[in-house]
């Protein structure tokens, strides 16, 4: 994993009240443990939700010296857990799960999305942990269109959007994801799995990257299926993890610095 760690010792991590327009997130938060302020990152949970997974995904960063905010997206649903999650997602559990999951997908408008981002921007910008410059927005699944839409809607905050194994970029609705490329101030990275888009769709991704004239990259991780990153799932897969992580870290201190 590059680049090298300079921080030691076992990140704090709180659970957090975030209060919204439209009720309060539960979140979990992850920051090194000397008392410096440090960059922030937001990190945008996959479909399944918080949990451990996400939490050491948090823990990671954070011992790499940034304060990161892992909020529950379906707070309006439930607090996390939002569904009971076995220890090991496999494709046979998988149905079952988004037969409940999918309606919260659905009615996570963008909208939404972005009255949630403004709490969770004004929620880091409050904390005694936390500097006042730029933050990253990071996301997995679903939650990297949150990370987009972030970075789109508040250039002036966001320095850097990272997605991984991303999901409904491309799509025919007005409000699609990668039509709010130009709106992106910061570098971006987005890191498919094999199947995670059609050529159709990845090709209008690169045209509206090249449109935009943005500092980007997107690249597909080899012998990958969605949800490579995570572990507690049969999609993980080591090499496409490590490949993810080795991305993500120089993306963020390039943009934010070591927190």
């Amino acid at each position: 994993m590059s680049p090298k760690n300079p921080f030691t010792g076992t990140p704090f991590t709180k659970t957090l009240s975030i209060p919204t327009p439209d009720g309060t997130a539960d979140a979990f938060a992850a920051f090194p443990e000397h008392g410096a302020r440090h960059s922030a990152v937001l990190l945008y949970m996959d479909a399944f939700g918080l949990r451990a997974e996400l939490e050491s995904k948090a823990r990671e960063l954070a011992s790499h010296g940034y304060y990161v905010l892992v909020p529950n997206v379906f707070y309006r649903d439930s607090p996390t857990p939002v569904v009971e999650l076995p220890e090991h997602i496999d494709e046979a559990s998988r149905p079952a799960l988004f037969e409940t999951l999918w309606p919260m997908i659905q009615e996570h408008t963008a909208e939404r999305a972005l009255r949630d981002a403004d709490a969770y921007l004004a929620f880091l910008a409050e904390q005694a942990e936390v500097d006042d410059g730029p933050v990253a927005a990071v996301g997995y699944c679903m939650g990297a269109a949150l990370a987009l839409r972030t970075g789109a809607a508040r250039p002036d905050r966001v320095a850097a959007v990272a997605g991984f194994h991303p999901a409904a970029l491309v799509t025919d609705a007005p409000d699609s994801p990668h039509h709010r490329f130009s709106a992106i101030t910061g570098e971006i990275h987005l890191g498919l799995a094999e199947g995670d888009m059609t050529p159709e769709s990845l090709k209008a991704l690169d045209q509206a990257l090249t449109t935009a004239g943005h500092t980007a990259t997107t690249e597909i991780y080899p012998g990958t299926v969605h949800g490579f990153t995570m572990s507690d799932t049969s999609a993980f897969d080591a090499e496409g993890s490590r490949r993810h992580w080795d991305r993500l870290l120089p993306l963020l201190e390039r943009a934010l610095g070591r927190g």
